[in-house]
């Protein structure tokens, strides 16, 4: 119990939590934007491999990190436009193509890095994004630019939600479409719209691994991040303020963990710890989300014209 209440009131944990957590926020709002108009991505995991190694390749090629942010971004939107095609233009199964793009994303990522560097075995490193120094805020100080990005969305995509005509139409497409096409919104266009705009944001997400957390490229660094996304838009109940609330906590066993494992006092396998954060999160699930409000329309394909 010691050893816990020291975790909890040293800072540098709480810097731990929200720089974990910085990447399951914007991975979170890209699958909430999407699911939002209906159209479920399971291409996350893959997009998030994919915008951390091009965001990563451009700024060791010489490029500003922003720019670097800005590559990632654009190849989510890449692979978001391929899974708009699929779902939306051909009504094709979304599990299918989401799962086909995390493949086709990862491989390409894989192949990119071998041919890029033939003959290294340590991943070349960059200079990373440097904490926010001059920032009057404890713990918000030693984050990047990146986190107070992502921290930021959180209001303003909820006010895009919920506040502008383009948030109601965003959600009436993925409640009913059939109403928004006869309020002449057009169903096609909104979802290609969400499905590039939430790519961007889980490229972004990517991205911060290889820029900011680390300053490298490996194999297997989104580590399974990007599912976990898909379940804390469920814990949300499709709402930005509780995917944040999601992210952090995950965040916080996840750090919990790593810090448990490391104290002195630790008599259990490391296997346990290891399982802490997820199996936790599993039970918060189970608890909060068992009343969630799925968007009607979330996995259902749509025509023009039907009814």
């Amino acid at each position: 119990m010691t050893d816990l209440l020291d975790i909890l009131a040293n800072p540098a944990f709480w810097v731990a939590v929200l720089r974990i957590a910085t990447p399951l926020i914007l991975g979170t709002l890209g699958v909430l934007l999407c699911e939002r108009a209906g159209v479920l991505n399971l291409g996350i995991e893959g997009i998030m491999v994919a915008g951390a190694f091009t965001g990563w390749l451009a700024v060791y090629a010489g490029a500003p990190l922003w720019a670097g942010v800005g590559v990632a971004a654009l190849t989510g939107m890449v692979f978001g436009l391929l899974h708009a095609f699929l779902t939306v233009g051909l009504a094709l199964s979304q599990h299918v193509s989401g799962l086909g793009i995390t493949l086709l994303a990862t491989a390409l990522s894989y192949f990119g890095y071998r041919v890029s560097f033939p003959k290294v075995n340590t991943p070349p490193t960059i200079t990373p994004f440097a904490p926010m120094d001059w920032l009057p805020l404890p713990i918000l100080n030693a984050q990047t630019s990146l986190t107070l990005f992502a921290l930021l969305l959180v209001p303003a995509i909820a006010w895009v939600l919920y506040r502008t005509p383009l948030g109601l139409a965003l959600r009436m497409v993925g409640e009913n479409p059939q109403a928004a096409e006869s309020q002449g919104v057009s169903v096609a266009g909104m979802r290609t719209g969400a499905i590039v705009a939430g790519s961007a944001l889980m490229g972004m997400a990517g991205s911060f691994l290889t820029l900011s957390a680390f300053n490298a490229f490996f194999f297997n660094m989104v580590n399974g991040r990007g599912w976990i996304c898909v379940a804390l838009v469920v814990f949300a109940s499709w709402r930005p303020g509780k995917a944040l609330l999601g992210a952090l906590l995950f965040a916080f066993f996840d750090a919990l963990q790593l810090r448990l494992q490391q104290s002195g006092d630790a008599v259990l396998p490391y296997q346990i710890y290891l399982m802490l954060p997820y199996l936790l999160s599993i039970l918060a699930l189970v608890l909060v989300a068992r009343k969630a409000s799925y968007p009607q329309a979330l996995m259902k394909p749509y025509r023009k014209g039907e009814r």
